[in-house]
């Protein structure tokens, strides 16, 4: 599969999203203990409904959706910013940031698997063999100790709740890439954004009652997850997305779990356990794995006239 040239702009938005998307790791970890899984999405959709506005209407650009393509936001926003946000926060109240990272980044592989299923392109050898190291990776962080990797107590839970965040973030990105061919990416991630709040507003109570009693720096995270993971990123993120290949772009998010491990290390002293880290390296080489391309061949005629050693 050819690759695409990346203008700086696009790199400048690759990196962006990626430091981004580390830092809510850590961010989602230290506000955790005061402000619960639907609370916290609740408010940190609100506040980036509203900074997303703000950039909307800098830019002024809208066009009117389709049918076909309201229908696609509706998922879009349910699935990435609503239940991903939601089973991401649950996740990180047992796991550490940069296990929840390691589990998160088999969504390319899901994503892989559900253009094969749904859109008809079938499911290469490496695709199936990369799932099967991935998820042999999955099981193996489901075995690891405590979040702090010193032994302790197994928390299966938190790595499902790990997992359907990969799986909602791997719909989410199928519903967003036909979204962007046409709709402005800033436009895109508002509706998206807004009908995740939607979607969340059943916690509005829970938030209301936990931000009450929540301290001043609990508040300030969940603003900082509204404006710049969320508003910022998710808008970067739509800029590159609809200039590079969804499955070129992917490959970005490696980076995403080792920088949350290291802050996860720098801010809280937890680094997940090495049966963790096993597992975790077996996800990510099973994502690579999954992109590897048969060899094409090539006649012998045809490397005869190219000069081809035989």
């Amino acid at each position: 599969m050819p690759t695409t040239r990346l203008s700086p702009a696009v790199l400048a938005a690759i990196g962006f999203t990626v430091l981004a998307w580390a830092s809510a790791f850590i961010v989602i970890r230290g506000v955790a203990p005061e402000i619960g899984g639907g609370a916290l999405a609740l408010g940190r959709l609100t506040a980036g409904s509203v900074a997303i506005g703000a950039l909307l209407l800098v830019t002024r650009r809208w066009l009117r959706p389709s049918g076909r393509e309201w229908a696609l936001l509706v998922l879009y926003g349910v699935a990435w910013f609503g239940a991903y946000n939601v089973t991401l926060n649950l996740a990180e109240h047992t796991l550490d940031a940069g296990t929840t990272a390691m589990i998160v980044n088999i969504g390319p592989i899901l994503i892989a698997l559900g253009a094969g299923l749904f859109l008809g392109e079938g499911i290469p050898r490496w695709l199936a063999i990369g799932a099967g190291v991935a998820f042999t990776g999955v099981l193996l962080i489901g075995l690891a100790t405590s979040v702090f990797g010193s032994g302790g107590r197994i928390d299966v839970a938190g790595v499902i709740w790990a997992v359907a965040s990969a799986v909602t973030y791997a719909v989410g990105v199928l519903a967003q890439k036909p979204l962007v061919r046409r709709l402005p990416p800033v436009q895109v991630t508002f509706l998206g954004c807004v009908i995740g709040m939607v979607a969340c507003l059943p916690f509005a109570g829970q938030l209301v009652a936990e931000a009450s009693v929540a301290s001043s720096a609990a508040l300030w995270g969940v603003v900082y997850l509204g404006v710049v993971p969320t508003a910022l990123a998710f808008t970067s993120w739509g800029y590159a997305l609809a200039r590079v290949p969804a499955g070129q772009l992917g490959i970005s998010t490696y980076l995403v779990p080792p920088l949350a491990i290291l802050a996860g290390w720098l801010v809280f002293r937890e680094v997940p356990g090495v049966l963790a880290v096993i597992g975790g390296v077996l996800c990510l080489t099973g994502v690579a794995l999954s992109r590897r391309r048969p060899r094409e061949r090539v006649p012998a005629s045809s490397r005869i006239s190219a000069g081809t050693p035989r």
